[in-house]
């Protein structure tokens, strides 16, 4: 099992062989991610251990279990958003379309253009509803049309009817539920493959959280979705797959997270293989 540093390493090469969803034909491998006995260590501390699953493409996979489980630690991964902490170190291999992300010839920067993230809690710039999806994209380099890219991306997070008039006010005035499309909007502006949720509805009434996860439904067409909940009902809703993970005490009292089962959600909530996870989701722990 390797063991690598999270850092750039040598002169990056663009994942340029890697298509988009919406450039891959129909023929393309299921699979998005292969994650590979994936762990996590942050100086001495094991965060996650020895976590193998598969992302499959045009679905919804949920990760839930118990705060400190490692869920979010794994989502970040997949972006290589651990990067940015020091002392952060992966062993095993998370290949994106066959890809090795920690390869040292992969550009973090074109794998977050890849894979957008949206966060716990609404989080837009103090900019202008404009700008905030424009961000993105001018990072990039992008020469097009920047009205059309923009009109699309609201238009995708189901945003634009609420906001085309508001498109040079600033993005701090819109509600919660509107600030956390329009951060989902400004995620695929830079054209992903995949968006990484992290408990995206955990701020939001459930109005509003009702909005997100008819958008996630709307987004499939376009784009894999992986998601970390702490709501039961939600994973069960909107999800196509789920894994579940939970927390080892080890005898020096260490806690590590670790994957229990992974499986089609109907499944997952109805008949589940381990009992840890039937205690999980019927709320005997947690």
């Amino acid at each position: 099992m390797s063991d690598r540093r999270m850092e750039q390493g040598p002169p990056p090469v663009h994942l340029a062989r890697v298509k988009t969803t919406e450039e891959r034909p129909r023929t393309a491998p299921d699979v998005v991610f292969d994650i590979r006995e994936l762990s996590v260590i942050y100086g001495d501390f094991r965060a996650v251990r020895d976590v193998s699953l598969p992302i499959a493409k045009n679905e919804i996979t949920a990760l839930i279990g118990p705060s400190g489980c490692g869920k979010t630690t794994v989502l970040r991964c997949l972006n290589r958003m651990n990067d940015l902490i020091e002392g952060a170190r992966v062993e095993g291999r998370v290949l994106y379309h066959g890809v090795d992300l920690y390869d040292a010839r992969v550009d973090p920067v074109e794998v977050r253009r890849r894979v957008g993230m949206v966060f716990q809690k609404p989080n837009p710039f103090p900019k202008s509803v404009y700008e905030n999806v424009a961000f993105g994209p001018k990072i990039a380099g992008f020469k097009g049309d920047m009205d059309g890219l923009v009109e699309e991306a609201l238009r995708r997070a189901a945003l634009w009817d609420e906001v085309k008039d508001l498109l040079k006010s600033s993005a701090m005035a819109l509600s919660g539920g509107q600030q956390q499309r329009l951060c989902i909007a400004r995620a695929i502006a830079t054209r992903p493959d995949v968006i990484l949720m992290d408990e995206p509805c955990s701020a939001l009434d459930p109005i509003a959280t009702l909005r997100i996860e008819e958008l996630m439904q709307q987004l499939l067409e376009n784009y894999t979705i992986v998601i970390v909940t702490h709501n039961m009902q939600q994973a069960a809703r909107v999800s196509h797959r789920t894994a579940f993970f939970t927390v080892d005490v080890q005898e020096a009292g260490q806690r590590t997270g670790t994957l229990v089962e992974f499986d089609r959600t109907e499944r997952m909530f109805t008949n589940p293989s381990e009992k840890r996870t039937e205690d999980y989701v019927t709320g005997r722990f947690g």
